[in-house]
């Protein structure tokens, strides 16, 4: 049923954004027209808090090592909070160029497993490579008819 998320960063300067996403952190990307980029993201997670609140969302970006996140930012003159120890992962954020706050985090819960189309797999048992199947001469054109 769900096959993706879109999410939005709302932002006072979008085109500074939209670089930093393209040139900095390298995401891929599309234009849609007129430089309008989307870009996209690797496998994400959805957590539902509890708020006094509703409609309140936050994005975080995950990466493996956030301590090598954190070096590799400072190396292009983007500074970066101090590294926090959540207990749940390790957290920083950083200011795009349109003054916006991005958290970006090295999780240490358990990650879901998520296949294409939306479907869901156990995080404990990774699914099963598809078997080898032996590979067969094209048929031409002709012999497909």
């Amino acid at each position: 049923m769900i096959n993706g998320a879109h999410l939005i960063v709302y932002s006072k300067d979008s085109a500074a954004d939209r670089a930093f996403f393209q040139d900095v952190l390298g995401l891929e990307h599309v234009d849609v027209g007129d430089g309008w980029l989307i870009f996209g993201l690797p496998p994400s997670e959805v957590a539902v808090h509890p708020s006094k609140k509703n409609g309140v969302h936050e994005l975080y970006l995950m990466c493996e090592d956030v301590n090598a996140f954190v070096k590799a930012m400072k190396q292009q003159k983007i500074a970066c909070d101090a590294v926090q120890d959540q207990g749940w992962g390790l957290l920083t954020s950083i200011t795009l160029p349109g003054g916006g706050k991005l958290g970006v985090y090295e999780p240490r819960h358990e990650r879901p497993g998520v296949r294409a189309g939306g479907g869901k797999r156990s995080a404990k048992r990774p699914a099963k490579a598809a078997p080898k199947r032996a590979k067969r001469p094209a048929k031409s054109a002709a012999a497909r008819r």
